[in-house]
């Protein structure tokens, strides 16, 4: 992106400032269509999971913003083409799902999507499509007629996700091979029927949505435009969205809004300024006074980031219930009630509860194993008490209230609920 350009669109504008924009096929094309009111975008989510991650969060936040601004967000479900599998970035097929778990997974995913986009049927409401509406229904032959005929199997061996794919040696097959030709289909299939112009993504999808904006051209289309965003990662080079313990899920039946807040609060402190502008919605010259807090004070930015991108994710209610049981538990040291909890039958602690299967149960650790490899190393604690013995057990009298609470380092806690 040129440095010399100057967004009008307040589209464009907030995009740029923000940090979203990577490449885009026409700046001023896009800039000029923006102006003109009423611009249709859409980015594609294949149904892989029950949710999405924190690594799908700067292209929601992009359909947000086109909203926002007056736009027409489209998000289209993908469960035509999670039958096959996109290869961008992967040495391997995608494990092939039942329809049954791609519609499983589609209803959690658009459960997410409730919290960032307003839909609707008015002219800037958003549209959740599915491009499985007109893939499943495509004859092989007339499709290879009618549009496998404008695509070059050169230009298609020289993107990255195959060629990169085909140079580490890798198997493609021919399942695969195709995502790319039903990808930009969907392109050219939403702006035949919803008069969408723009498709957005990661930058790893470049080469995928330019396909769909020459495959557009090829069929007689309108000018459309293709626009991603950086690939994010964090200051430690660890890829966005992806922990030790797993993935930073969006859906609160995945991942519980104090673990998400707490997610935020433990970022790096060289990327703060960047996340409030990605993940919250706060004024620039807000951001820029909270960027420049240094020392302990930057913990104050990190708390608003916490709380402004929880309450987009998960409600302003569980944001500051959640920034409140981090206050509780590490800045008083009280029991926050807040926290994580799992339920287990009160007969089971007071018969006597492995102090390992205890943690197992909290899905703190994955196995007893692991659980032990954390007592030797002194990382698990037992109503703040550290455990010395492996074959300690959690009875009765531990239960104060009720409740039981674990400890695995100083930033996980979940409490175990008599019941």
């Amino acid at each position: 992106m040129s440095d010399s350009f100057r967004p009008r669109s307040d589209f464009l504008r907030t995009l740029v400032s923000r940090g979203y924009v990577r490449q885009c096929s026409d700046l001023e094309g896009l800039d000029a269509r923006a102006l003109e009111g009423g611009l249709c975008g859409y980015i594609g989510f294949d149904c892989t999971a029950a949710s999405l991650h924190v690594g799908s969060l700067v292209q929601i936040m992009m359909l947000r913003w086109l909203q926002k601004s007056g736009g027409r967000p489209v998000a289209l479900m993908g469960s035509g083409t999670t039958r096959i599998g996109d290869p961008t970035g992967r040495d391997e097929s995608r494990r092939i799902l039942t329809p049954e778990a791609i519609d499983e997974n589609k209803a959690g995913i658009q459960q997410v999507f409730d919290r960032f986009l307003a839909f609707g049927d008015g002219p800037a409401d958003a549209v959740m499509a599915d491009n499985a509406d007109w893939l499943l229904k495509l004859n092989y032959v007339d499709f290879l007629r009618d549009v496998g005929r404008h695509f070059s199997v050169n230009r298609m061996m020289s993107m990255d996700s195959v060629r990169l794919r085909l140079d580490r040696e890798q198997e493609l097959s021919f399942l695969e091979f195709n995502y790319m030709c039903l990808q930009a289909y969907d392109f050219v299939e939403l702006n035949r029927r919803m008069g969408c112009v723009l498709q957005m993504g990661g930058s790893d999808q470049w080469g995928n949505i330019v396909t769909g904006l020459d495959l557009g051209r090829r069929m007689g289309r309108e000018q459309l435009f293709a626009l991603t965003s950086p690939l994010l990662t964090t200051a430690s080079g660890a890829k966005m969205g992806k922990t030790a313990q797993g993935a930073v899920w969006l859906n609160a039946a995945m991942l519980p809004a104090f673990e998400y807040w707490q997610f935020w609060r433990n970022c790096d402190d060289a990327d703060v300024g960047r996340f409030l502008k990605l993940f919250t919605e706060l004024p620039l010259d807000e951001i820029a006074r909270l960027e420049a807090l240094a020392g302990a004070e930057i913990n104050d930015a990190k708390k608003i980031l916490a709380t402004e991108a929880t309450a987009m994710a998960h409600g302003r209610e569980a944001a500051e219930a959640a920034s409140e049981a981090a206050r509780k538990t590490f800045e008083e040291g009280a029991l926050a009630q807040d926290l994580p909890s799992v339920d287990i039958a009160a007969a089971e602690v007071e018969a006597g509860l492995g102090v390992l299967s205890a943690f197992v149960k909290a899905g703190l650790v994955a196995s007893t194993g692991e659980a032990r490899r954390q007592v030797k190393g002194g990382g698990l604690r037992v109503n703040d008490a550290a455990v010395t013995d492996e074959r300690a057990q959690i009875g009765a009298a531990d239960a104060a209230g009720g409740v039981v609470k674990l400890s695995l380092g100083r930033k996980r806690h979940v409490l175990l609920r008599l019941v």
